[in-house]
């Protein structure tokens, strides 16, 4: 970024310092992903080159196999990029082992998918606690419950909750920890429109609300209406990316 000159003296005008440019919460540079080799390798990711600033709420649309898993296992640190670097709040990814990627996973990042990955055995809070242990901060796991309505189910067992319950329970688990990066794969995807639209609306709220940045992996084109910025893939290559002039709310969309 040019540095701006200096005021010329007695122009009367104070000089003013260069604003401070805040680093991206999520940052790729020529990422690829290949899995097997030769001739029988599949190209998953194809040098990706994207920022993603902190507090944007970011929904990455593509067909199936376009490689928006890929990518967002690799932000996640749960597999590691073949080629390139990612940066995740100021820690590059890619340098960490599996260790490592670990550690970032349980101290940097929230995940909600698709269909839940609640443990059975526990209780609606339990199932908060055992991973908001593992997170950064205070345990928040029945505050957030409570957030997103069900704190007077606490002491159920996923098998006594909705599907719709289920997922909220996902979102106050992904929520409770402190993440700075909440990573979301179809997670609407399992559930009618109604419901989806309530968790939407929550994970929109409450991210918001804990200045948390958001990259939610839809083939859902309507849920694009409430981001901020709708990236578009296809065949391993971010072909689109575009910002939303006017989000709208999730109680508005439908599929």
């Amino acid at each position: 970024m040019p540095v701006p000159e200096a005021t010329p003296a007695g122009s009367g005008q104070a000089h003013r310092a260069t604003p401070q440019v805040e680093e991206p919460a999520i940052s790729a540079r020529g990422v690829r992903k290949t899995y097997g080799e030769g001739e029988v390798a599949v190209h998953a990711l194809r040098g990706i080159d994207l920022e993603i600033q902190p507090e944007e709420f970011v929904v990455l649309l593509g067909p199936s196999g376009s490689g928006k898993t890929t990518l967002l296992n690799l932000v996640g640190g749960i597999e590691p990029a073949s080629a390139g670097e990612i940066e995740v709040s100021g820690r590059d990814v890619t340098e960490l082992d599996e260790e490592g990627r670990t550690r970032f996973r349980r101290e940097t990042v929230g995940f909600i998918f698709q269909f839940f990955n609640l443990i059975p055995t526990l209780t609606a809070l339990e199932n908060v606690e055992l991973v908001a242990e593992l997170g950064r901060g205070a345990d928040r796991s029945a505050e957030m419950l409570e957030r997103v309505g069900l704190g007077d189910r606490l002491n159920h067992f996923p098998a006594q909750l909705s599907g719709g319950e289920q997922q909220r329970v996902a979102v106050a688990r992904a929520l409770a920890g402190g993440p700075r990066i909440l990573l979301g794969d179809e997670p609407t995807g399992a559930l009618d429109l109604e419901t989806g639209r309530t968790v939407l609306s929550l994970l929109h709220e409450l991210s918001h609300e804990l200045h948390q940045t958001v990259l939610l992996v839809t083939h859902n084109a309507s849920i694009a209406r409430m981001a901020d910025r709708v990236l578009r893939m296809r065949d391993g290559s971010i072909v689109a990316d575009r910002r939303n002039p006017a989000p709208t709310s999730a109680e508005q969309l439908d599929w």
